[in-house]
C-alpha cells in the first residue's frame, strides 16, 4: 500500500483526485505496475487509477483477464472500476480508505453482490486507511482554499 500511496502522491502533485494503485503478482509478491489517476492529463474521465492498472497489465500480457493479479488502491474503487475489476477476474481488491460517497464495493454501491457481475474478487478493507484517507482530504481542502 505504501507504493499506492507514493502514486496518489503524484498524482496530487499532477493536480489530478490522488488516487494510487499497483498490482502485485499474487503468487510472487511482485509490484507489476504502478499508476495514479490521469484523467485531466489525459482528458479521460475513465483515466482511473485502476483502469490504467488494467488496460496496461491486459495489453502487456495480451489477455483480457488477470487473475494471478491483486491489486491494491488507496480507495475504495468507484462503481465503474469495481465492474472493470470484476471484468478483468483481478483475484483480490485491497483497498485503504472507504468511499461513502461514491464507493462502488462497500460504501456507497455493493456491485460484488450483484447477480450481473459473475466474478467477484475478494476484497480487504482498512490497510493503512488514515493516511489513504488524509491525502484525499488535504487535496480538497487545498483546492477549497484556492
Amino acid at each position: 500500500m505504501q507504493a499506492a500511496l507514493e502514486e496518489a502522491r503524484l498524482a496530487s502533485e499532477r493536480d489530478e483526485v490522488p488516487i494510487g494503485a499497483v498490482l502485485v503478482h499474487r503468487e510472487t509478491g511482485e509490484i507489476v505496475a504502478k499508476a495514479g489517476n490521469r484523467t485531466i492529463e489525459l482528458s479521460d474521465p475513465t483515466a482511473h487509477a485502476e483502469i490504467l492498472l488494467i488496460r496496461e497489465m491486459c495489453q502487456r500480457l495480451g489477455v483480457q483477464r488477470i487473475p494471478d493479479y491483486d491489486l491494491y488502491v488507496t480507495i475504495e474503487p468507484c462503481p465503474m472500476c469495481a465492474a472493470a475489476l470484476s471484468f478483468a477476474r483481478i483475484g483480490q481488491v485491497i483497498f485503504g480508505a472507504t468511499d461513502p460517497k461514491s464507493g462502488g464495493i462497500t460504501s456507497a454501491v455493493d456491485l460484488y453482490t450483484k447477480p450481473q457481475l459473475h466474478h467477484k474478487p475478494a476484497t480487504l478493507s482498512g490497510l493503512m486507511a488514515e493516511e489513504c484517507g488524509q491525502i484525499m482530504k488535504d487535496f480538497f481542502a487545498r483546492k477549497r482554499q484556492a
